[in-house]
């Protein structure tokens, strides 16, 4: 059967080549399609022939391409890569499609996890810890994300016509299918991946909204159908639902500030308003679909007395609009109830009062009258069916859709709050802009970074009145460094509301340096004594949100000491928690790339620190692995259910015991890898020069001056120091250059450090963390090149750094192969080994186009960032992001 699905997929990558191929001679000829084909046979030889000369005839015929050419052969592979990861998303769909049923009762289930959960503890706990299920992703926009949305837009067209084609019997039918496709990649040939200007904000809360749009609204029941069906087995539908809403949905897009000056009260209003629209525009049409289909007349199911009264109420609230549903249904009182329901909807959406809403709870108690009414009359189908998919659509996304973050740096917030109380000392009297009318003496002049930061809490209290409080009200501090920097986000909200009251606020810690992950604990509890801190508390029920910084903790120490680093304070956060009687949420900001803590998400849960999930579980979704993970329906709710069953799990006891074990068993050889691991990582990066090196032998700097995210890749503009480069961009600055350094670097050294094999495989085969953090790295090597590699080292004269760097990649491979019991790296996961190395010398193609443009850039000092030399970078920056994937 394996072998059956393999070749599948090789159909369609080759079916969707061919089109390519077909569409590439139509648009540039033979020229063009020669060319293609000459560069693909010279990096397949220089890949299987893995020597130094091959790679060099490579790059020779590369750069004797004209400038023309060399575009569109880049253009060519680019689009070719985006038609493979298609047709590997369509092959998954279609595996998880056959299993059926399988699949949704397989072991990494909710429903199959329950199970398991249930004989640990006990029905009753099991249960209770279902209700308390938390997953909660937050999409946030990438500094670095190369795609524009045209591009992911013409693919998912494609994406639906061979779906389509799948199910097609007839050759007319599938020849129309074929013209329909080839139209449809000639468009993707023609659509520049290129912005010409970057994105705004609010082109990327746009481009987030297609993700809501297209699958999420729909597959949030879905999801939770499913895992009902299998709760209730035979009843469900006729037994009132039982599977709880565990998904909420955050946004950092038009809320995140940090480093960004785009983002700005305005923008973040502006945001809330298009998710609401979009929101509240999803649950009219489905209330009135609905509604629609009601069609019970009240002498088969008599209405109850709470829904007449209901009806009655919204007579009184507009007669005119109650009369004209009324005319339609005279005779069906549940449908005119919730067509009614449908109006207030679209008035919420309008800001119609009277008939608006004032809360997403007015909504819900509306709908659970006309559910209880209906299971009243023995309509339990109607009640239990596409209704309960509604309620859950409400209780998941509220008005608001996605609960919009804001973010800011600590040290924005500490200048701000100076510059309010040197005009005004006591807190909570917001300064006039003209200043004390009593005083002779002019305050000291506001700066606009203040005013705006006292705007932000304005707009915050604005769309909670708006939208709920749950719209707005997490306030995230990075670079959180002292309980002052909590407090310091209270007081100023009372400073901007003046005499208004200050909006909700969740203050958030945000740790991600590894002193600031040291010095967490400490910090927590100094935030304990605060008088808001203490009041939150007292408001929420002693709950409390922690966020952890994956990317610069990385940058900071490496990724071996860091994932340790992250490991202990998140023990030593949840025993805090535990001892203070706090009900933690621990806030993952992790990223796509293996270098800011990347890799199947689900493992990462299991390899928790005991008692640290309780489940509830967040997590960041960044640039491609928004698109991939949540894109496509079939696959995203996969991932959701996958997500929520780790969630459930991690907290288990076998789980915790599994962990807790082997932390303790394992942590001398923790203790080994983690200084020797920081001493290799030191070694190089605290090298004189390593800044500028960096600089040189990646496309660090011309990638910076490109249109990629909205915010800017440097919180300066310096190449003197790695402290203003942000994590993200340090990340895809080695993947661009097929090094992925910040995935693997010292681990070869750590592993090497501790020298005992043995042991080591005891900890590959029973600690969950040490076990993903090898398979991670695995991967990480999987899509390094080293010939491709040594090209860019080769970009700068320091061959005492390259060779540390080459040195180091030997010893890492040769470390995990020992470990892992492999031959070679992925040995252990066929289908995704395949897929690399037939990727991989496609995206040499690409690195060599790269390489070529990075030469010439170079020799000119820098030249015109729109010249030819760097739309070819740009070019191939698009290409090998998606020929790699998890670059993000």
């Amino acid at each position: 059967m394996s072998g059956a699905v393999d070749g599948s997929l090789r159909q369609d990558v080759s079916y969707l080549g061919s089109l390519l191929g077909r569409v590439l001679r139509e648009s540039g000829g033979d020229e063009l399609f020669q060319a293609v084909e000459d560069v693909r046979a010279a990096v397949i030889a220089a890949y299987e022939g893995a020597d130094d000369a091959s790679l060099d005839d490579a790059q020779r015929l590369v750069d004797a391409l004209d400038q023309g050419l060399a575009e569109q052969v880049a253009r060519a592979f680019t689009c070719y890569f985006h038609l493979s990861n298609l047709a590997e998303e369509h092959h998954r769909v279609r595996v998880l499609r056959r299993r059926g049923s399988e699949a949704s009762a397989a072991g990494d289930s909710v429903s199959a996890t329950l199970r398991q959960l249930t004989e640990e503890v006990g029905a009753e706990e099991a249960s209770k810890r279902l209700d308390a299920l938390r997953f909660h992703p937050v999409l946030t926009a990438h500094p670095t994300e190369a795609r524009r949305r045209a591009v992911a837009s013409s693919i998912r067209r494609i994406s639906d016509l061979m779906t389509d084609r799948d199910r097609l019997e007839n050759d007319v039918a599938v020849a129309e299918a074929e013209r329909r496709l080839l139209e449809e990649v000639d468009t993707l040939w023609r659509t520049s991946p290129i912005r010409t200007t970057r994105p705004t904000p609010l082109d990327e809360v746009r481009t987030a909204m297609s993700i809501f749009d297209q699958t999420l609204f729909e597959i949030v029941p879905q999801v939770y159908r499913l895992l009902d069906d299998r709760l209730l087995g035979d009843a469900a539908g006729r037994e009132p639902a039982v599977a709880p809403a565990f998904m909420r949905l955050g946004t950092w897009i038009g809320g995140d500030r940090d480093g960004n000056p785009h983002v700005t009260a305005e923008v973040t209003r502006a945001a809330a308003d298009i998710a609401a629209e979009h929101v509240l525009l999803g649950l009219h049409r489905a209330t009135t679909r609905i509604g629609g289909t009601l069609t019970l007349d009240e002498a088969e199911t008599p209405a109850s007395a709470e829904l007449v009264s209901l009806a009655e109420a919204q007579r009184r609230m507009d007669a005119d609009v109650a009369s004209r549903i009324g005319v339609r249904s005279p005779h069906e009182l549940h449908r005119r109830v919730l067509m009614f329901v449908a109006a207030r909807i679209d008035a919420t959406r309008r800001e119609g009062a009277p008939l608006a809403y004032g809360h997403p709870d007015e909504l819900l108690a509306d709908l659970r009258v006309v559910q209880q009414s209906l299971r009243a009359a023995g309509a339990h189908r109607s009640a239990n069916g596409d209704l309960q998919g509604l309620v859950w659509q409400v209780e998941t996304f509220g008005f608001h859709l996605a609960e919009l973050e804001v973010r800011q740096h600590s040290q924005v917030h500490r200048t701000a709050l100076a510059e309010l109380r040197a005009a005004d000392p006591v807190a909570g009297g917001a300064q006039a802009p003209g200043g004390d009318a009593g005083s002779d003496t002019a305050p000291p002049a506001r700066s606009e970074t203040t005013d705006e930061v006292l705007a932000v809490f304005r707009t915050i209290a604005d769309l909670q009145k708006r939208y709920g409080v749950r719209a707005a009200s997490r306030y995230i501090v990075s670079f959180t460094q002292s309980s002052a920097d909590l407090a310091t986000v209270y007081e100023l909200a009372e400073r901007a509301m003046g005499d208004e009251p200050a909006p909700v606020l969740d203050v958030i810690p945000l740790f991600e340096t590894f002193a600031d992950l040291e010095a967490s604990t400490r910090i927590l509890d100094e935030a304990l004594q605060t008088e808001a801190v203490q009041k939150r508390l007292a408001a929420t029920g002693r709950r409390l949100e922690v966020m952890l910084g994956y990317s610069d903790s990385s940058k900071d120490v490496g990724p071996v000491s860091a994932t340790f680093a992250l490991y202990s304070a998140q023990a030593r956060i949840a025993d805090w928690a535990a001892e203070n009687d706090i009900e933690l949420t621990l806030f993952h900001g992790r990223g796509g790339a293996l270098g800011r803590g990347g890799g199947p998400a689900n493992e990462a849960v299991l390899a928790q620190p005991p008692a640290s999930v309780d489940g509830r579980f967040k997590i960041t979704e960044q640039g491609e692995v928004i698109f991939a993970q949540y894109g496509n329906k079939t696959i995203a709710a996969r991932h959701v259910e996958q997500m929520a069953a780790a969630t459930l799990l991690a907290s288990s006891p076998s789980n915790e015991q599994a962990n807790a074990t082997a932390a303790t068993r394992f942590a001398e050889v923790a203790s080994t890898m983690d200084v020797a691991s920081r001493e290799a990582f030191f070694g190089l990066v605290k090298a004189d020069g390593f800044a500028s090196w960096f600089a040189a032998v990646t496309p660090m700097e011309e990638v910076g001056l490109l249109a990629l995210g909205s915010r800017p890749a440097r919180r300066g503009l310096s190449v003197e120091s790695l402290e203003d480069l942000r994590a993200i961009p340090w990340v895809f600055a080695w993947t661009q250059a097929r090094i992925n350094l910040a995935g693997w670097y010292g681990l070869g050294s750590a592993l090497e450090a501790v020298g005992d094999l043995d042991l080591l495989r005891e900890a590959y085969a029973t600690w969950p963390l040490f076990s993903a953090m090898i398979k991670n790295v695995e991967m990480s090597l999987a899509k390094t090149d080293e010939h491709i590699a040594r090209e860019y080292l080769a970009l700068a004269d320091r061959d005492d750094l390259a060779g540390r760097v080459l040195d180091e990649m030997a010893r890492t491979r040769k470390w995990v192969l020992a470990v892992s019991g492999h031959g070679e790296v992925l040995d252990g996961r066929p289908v995704l080994s395949r897929a690399v190395r037939l990727r991989s010398p496609y995206v040499d193609a690409l690195s060599l186009l790269q390489l070529r443009a990075l030469r010439a850039i170079r020799v000119a000092g820098g030249g015109d960032p729109a010249d030819a030399d760097h739309r070819l970078l740009l070019l191939s920056v698009n290409g090998i992001a998606a020929g790699l994937q998890n670059t993000g």
